[in-house]
Parts: C-alpha cells; sequence; structure tokens
C-alpha cells in the first residue's frame, strides 16, 4: 500500500500521545517513501503528520475544501493539491486516491470520514477498509458500538469487511503493508 489516507482530529488542544503517535506514523510513512492522503489543514493531527511525512521524505496530497482555504488554514507542507466544492466531495477524492485508510484519534470530522467509507463499502462503491489507529484505546467505545451492530443483523456483512483495528503501531504497520 503506497498511498495511505488518513483522517484524524484537526485540534491543536488534544493530548500530546496523539501528536506523538500521528509524527511516529508520519516518520514511518516518509522513511518507508509512502503517500499521504489526507485532508491538507494546517491544524492538529493532520499538520503533525504532513510535517513528519515531508521532513522523513515521503510525499503528501492534501485535498481541500473551499472553507478551509477561505479560513487561510491550508498546510504549507503539500506536494500535490486537489480542491473541492464540500466535505463530500473531499471525502471521495480521498477515497479514490487512496489505496488504504487508517483512523487515528478524531472527532465529529473524523466519524464522518470513517463512516462515509464504511457506508460505501456496503453498498459496493469500493472494497477498502478502515484501520482504527486505537491509541490508549480511543476507540474502544465506538468499535463495541459496531459490533453490537452485527450482532443485532444491522449490517449486511460482518464488520470484519469494512474495518480493522491495530492497537499497536507494529499492528497497525503490518496491516499497512499487507
Amino acid at each position: 500500500m503506497e498511498k495511505i489516507g488518513i483522517f484524524c482530529s484537526a485540534s491543536d488542544s488534544i493530548d500530546k500521545i496523539y501528536f506523538l503517535k500521528a509524527s511516529e506514523l508520519g516518520e514511518w510513512m516518509g522513511q518507508h517513501k509512502k503517500t499521504l492522503v489526507y485532508g491538507g489543514a494546517s491544524l492538529g493531527l493532520m499538520e503533525c503528520m504532513a510535517k513528519a511525512v515531508k521532513q522523513n521524505g515521503g510525499t503528501t496530497i492534501g485535498v481541500i475544501p473551499t472553507k478551509l482555504e477561505e479560513y487561510g488554514k491550508v498546510s504549507s507542507f503539500l506536494d500535490e493539491t486537489y480542491k473541492t466544492k464540500n466535505l463530500s466531495d473531499r471525502k471521495d477524492l480521498i477515497v479514490e486516491k487512496s489505496d488504504i485508510l487508517v483512523a487515528l484519534p478524531g472527532g465529529i470530522g473524523t466519524l464522518d470520514e470513517i463512516f462515509h467509507v464504511m457506508a460505501a463499502a456496503s453498498i459496493g462503491y469500493h472494497s477498502k477498509k478502515v484501520v482504527f489507529y486505537n491509541v490508549e484505546g480511543f476507540y474502544n467505545e465506538l468499535i463495541d458500538l459496531l459490533n453490537s451492530f452485527s450482532e443485532k443483523s444491522f449490517t449486511r456483512h460482518e464488520l470484519c469487511y469494512y474495518f480493522k483495528v491495530a492497537n499497536s503501531f507494529e499492528e497497525l504497520t503490518s496491516l499497512i503493508n499487507q
């Protein structure tokens, strides 16, 4: 997997452990000549990832909605830029340009991106999975909820068709390299 789509927080106020893990992943991606495909913001874990990827020899692709440009929040670490009218187009383009999708800790925007990918896969638009990078158990409650959907027959397939979970950096890089 050469192009890795990343969904993650745009907050600068979150715990430092999330920045450390994002930076570690970005460094690994850069050192292994992977391409980061992401939302292109100069904020939070997004900027942290882009900086680490670039400083370690990787490539970055930013998918920028017009509002991000209007607010002057576009990263300066971009090698390629794709502009979109809105967040829906942004999500579609990130999925299209990525070989695999990874969800680092994030808020409502990250959840929107995760569910967009899984919903599209559930009706056959693609067969890409989301890998939850479950830093410090961040996604435990969500994973439990998703599993309950499956247990109660609210999904067409077992959820392993739509996502995987990495509870450590080693598990994450192993899933990326599959």
